[in-house]
């Protein structure tokens, strides 16, 4: 039995006295994971990425999984893969790793003819910096986002003549703006999920009404659904401009106002899998990377 480490955060873990409301996430999602890396003779073990006792040398690989805390404390993150990288086998790799936990990637992405959505980029969530976005973006409500974050985390929507909100509620440092696209409220967000590259499920996800957060945690619902050929398309463009191995990778989408997709976030180092519309999720996860820990034992 190969044993491999799933990385996660104590802020995950349901019993936990500081979880999370949405830690049942992990635990759905693990349970979903687990039985068929079992099947395929690899024991998957939950281990909280900053665990002083945490060693990776007593495992074949390294998997990124639910570190939904990584935001608050980023350098300690990739402090620890880094060390983490230079026993085991990351995945997904470092290298990928630190280029997508700053969504400057989208810049990279769009340079690289991926649909995205128009983007400001700022140094601070100040209001000269959002007043300007407002006009370059030649936009009445926009969206405000720090550049490394997740779960909406310190992001916030404001409409032009809205007073600012408050410091707490805005992107501690540098950000991004991008205008509120109308199909949040009404066809809502598209995300399809991937494992090694090849396609797995997908879901619509919409926010509960008055909100436009996509996360469960702020009352989103989500639905399986299985995407136009040129969502796909759009979704593939977006892998193949990374090289590397990918283990997972989850790619958001929503139509702009030309009704064409653009992605909003490629996922590439710790997203939610959504086990409840993936039915054969654990399957295509375990082949995967039974497939990627081949590869590493022929590579060394």
């Amino acid at each position: 039995m190969r044993r491999i480490a799933f990385l996660t955060a104590t802020c995950m873990i349901e019993s936990h006295p500081d979880a999370r409301e949405d830690a049942w996430e992990h635990t759905l999602e693990f349970a979903a994971l687990q039985p068929a890396c079992k099947a395929r003779m690899i024991e998957l073990e939950e281990c909280v990425w900053d665990d002083p006792d945490f060693d990776p040398g007593d495992y074949e690989a390294v998997i990124i999984g639910t570190c939904w805390d990584y935001m608050q404390k980023p350098e300690a993150f990739i402090e620890t893969l880094s060390r983490i990288s230079t026993r085991v086998p990351l995945l997904n790799p470092l290298e990928t790793v630190v280029w997508n936990a700053d969504k400057s990637y989208l810049r990279d992405l769009a340079d690289q003819g991926v649909p995205t959505i128009p983007t400001v980029w700022a140094e601070a969530a100040t209001g000269e910096a959002i007043s300007a976005a407002f006009d370059a973006l030649e936009a009445d409500d926009v969206v405000i986002k720090p550049r490394i974050g997740a779960s909406a985390w310190r992001q916030a929507r404001l409409k032009r003549g809205e007073a600012m909100p408050p410091a707490d509620q805005l992107p501690p440092g540098a950000c991004l703006i991008q205008p509120f696209l109308k199909a949040a409220e009404s066809e809502g967000e598209l995300t399809l999920l991937f494992f090694d590259r090849i396609f797995s499920h997908g879901l619509v996800k919409r926010p509960k009404p008055g909100d436009y957060r996509t996360q469960s945690m702020y009352g989103a619902k989500e639905e399986r659904a299985d995407p136009p050929n040129d969502a796909l398309d759009v979704a593939q463009a977006a892998l193949a401009a990374v090289d590397g191995p990918l283990l997972y990778a989850r790619v958001d989408m929503m139509r702009g106002a030309d009704g064409g997709w653009n992605v909003m976030e490629l996922e590439l180092i710790e997203p939610y899998l959504y086990p409840e519309q993936g039915e054969f999720l654990g399957a295509y996860f375990a082949a995967a990377l039974d497939r990627l820990l081949a590869k590493t034992r022929l590579a060394s």
